[in-house]
C-alpha cells in the first residue's frame, strides 16, 4: 500500500515499552511495517507561538498536498501518450516517494533546525508558493499551445462535411484566376457515385464536361470536383441538393492554404520545444514540492506533540505503514488499545475549555489518544 500513518507517543520508558508492544503484535499479525521517523530537536519557543505554528502548518499542509497533486496530473497530462512512463518521472531526491518517506532525513541544509520554528515555516511556505506560481505560468503557456493545437488538428478528423481540406486539395484541382468558370467541391454518398456520374453535367446548364473527379473519401462518401460557369453557381446548388449531393463552401486560396500549413508546422515545433523543459521542470520541482510536503508532516508531528505531551521535549515519531488496506481497522484498533493509558492526560487537558490542543487529531470525527498524521501517496497515482 502507498498509505503511511504518522504517529508519535511520549518518549518515557512506559510509551516506549508500548512501542515495542506495538512493534511486536503488528510484526506477528503482518499489520504494518514499522520505522523510527527521526525529527530534529527544534527551538521550541512559547506555547502561544506553537499553537499559532499549528493552524498555518495545518494549511501549509493542505496546500502543499493539493500542489503536488496539480503537479502530478501536469506530467500526466505533458506525457500524453506516455502515461506509462508517469511514475518513473515522480520522484523525490531521485528515489520513488515510498523510499524517500520510509528512509525520511530531515535536510538541514535548506531548512536549518537551530532557526526559530517560524523561520523554517516560513521558507517552505515560500518555496511552495514559487513553485506554484512557476507552475501556473508554465503550464498555461503550453496548455493554450497545446490547445490551439488539437483544435487545429480536430479540424483535420472530422468529415468531408466539417474538416479542413487544406491537406486534401492542390492547385491542379481547380480552374483558377477565370473570370467566367469555377471549380466547386461535392460531397456524394458512396451509393450515388454512379448517379452523380450520369447527371452532373445536366444538374444546369453551363457544366464543363467530364470535368468531375474524386479528389478524397471518408467513410460516408467522397468529394467530387466539378467545374461550371460562375453564372450558374446558385442554380447548380439548388439541383445539387435535390439529389441529395452536398456543395461544400469552398475556395483555393493558396495564401491562406500556405499560412494553415506553416502555423501547424509551427505549433508541432514550438510543442516540441518546450516539451522537454517543461517536463524536467515539473520533474525537478514535483521532487522539492514532494520533499517539502514531507518536511512540513515532520514540523506538524513536532508542534502537536509537545502541545500533547509538553515540555521539556520528549517524544518518539515511529511511521507505519499498513500492509493491506483490509487490515488498517485492526491496526487502529491496536494502536488504541497500546495507547489507551494516554486517554487520561488528554481527556485531563480536554477539561480545560480555555486550552486548545491541535494535536488531538480527529478523522471521521474519530479521536486518537497519540498523534496522529496520514500520508497518502496513492493519491498521487
Amino acid at each position: 500500500m502507498s498509505e503511511f500513518w504518522l504517529i508519535s507517543a511520549p518518549g518515557d520508558k512506559e510509551n516506549l515499552q508500548a512501542l515495542e508492544r506495538l512493534n511486536t503484535v503488528t510484526s506477528k499479525s503482518n499489520l504494518s511495517y514499522n520505522t523510527k521517523f527521526a525529527i530534529p530537536d527544534f527551538k521550541v519557543g512559547t506555547l502561544d507561538s506553537l499553537v499559532g505554528l499549528s493552524d498555518e502548518l495545518g494549511k501549509l499542509d493542505a496546500f502543499a498536498e493539493s500542489l503536488i497533486k496539480r503537479m502530478a496530473q501536469s506530467v500526466v497530462e505533458v506525457l500524453e501518450d506516455s502515461k506509462g512512463k508517469v511514475q518513473e518521472n515522480l520522484l523525490a531526491n531521485g528515489v520513488d516517494l515510498t523510499s524517500f518517506v520510509t528512509h525520511f532525513e530531515w535536510d538541514m541544509a535548506k531548512y536549518p533546525a537551530k532557526q526559530p520554528l517560524a523561520g523554517v515555516v516560513d521558507t517552505l511556505a515560500k518555496q511552495l508558493a514559487q513553485i506554484e506560481t512557476d507552475l501556473k505560468s508554465r503550464t498555461a503557456a503550453y496548455n493554450t499551445l497545446k490547445t490551439t493545437l488539437e483544435n487545429l488538428e480536430k479540424k483535420s478528423m472530422g468529415n468531408l462535411f466539417t474538416r479542413t481540406l487544406s491537406d486534401i486539395v492542390c492547385k491542379e484541382d481547380f480552374v483558377l484566376d477565370s473570370e467566367y468558370l469555377i471549380t466547386l467541391l461535392v460531397i456524394v454518398p458512396k451509393p450515388s457515385y454512379s448517379q452523380w456520374q450520369k447527371t452532373y453535367e445536366s444538374l444546369s446548364d453551363m457544366v464543363v464536361p467530364r470535368s468531375t473527379k474524386l479528389i478524397a473519401e471518408d467513410g460516408e462518401g467522397g468529394l467530387f470536383t466539378v467545374t461550371l460557369f460562375r453564372k450558374v453557381i446558385d442554380d447548380f446548388k439548388v439541383k445539387a441538393k435535390e439529389n441529395k449531393f452536398t456543395v461544400r463552401e469552398f475556395y483555393y486560396d493558396e495564401t491562406a492554404i500556405r499560412r494553415e500549413r506553416d502555423e501547424m508546422s509551427r505549433l508541432l515545433s514550438d510543442k516540441k520545444q518546450q516539451y522537454g523543459p517543461l517536463l524536467r521542470w515539473l520533474k525537478v520541482n514535483f521532487s522539492e514540492a514532494f520533499i517539502a510536503w514531507i518536511h512540513i508532516k515532520a514540523l506538524r508531528v513536532f508542534v502537536e506533540s509537545v502541545l500533547r505531551y509538553g515540555l521539556p521535549v520528549n517524544f518518539q515519531a515511529v511511521l507505519l505503514q499498513p500492509h493491506k488496506k483490509s487490515a488498517t481497522k485492526r491496526l487502529r484498533e491496536v494502536l488504541n488499545s497500546v495507547f489507551r493509558h494516554l486517554d487520561q492526560v488528554a481527556a485531563a487537558s480536554l477539561l480545560d475549555a480555555s486550552v486548545e490542543i491541535p494535536g488531538l487529531q480527529l478523522s471521521n470525527q474519530d479521536y486518537f489518544p497519540y498523534v496522529y498524521f496520514h500520508i497518502d501517496l496513492g493519491l498521487l497515482d
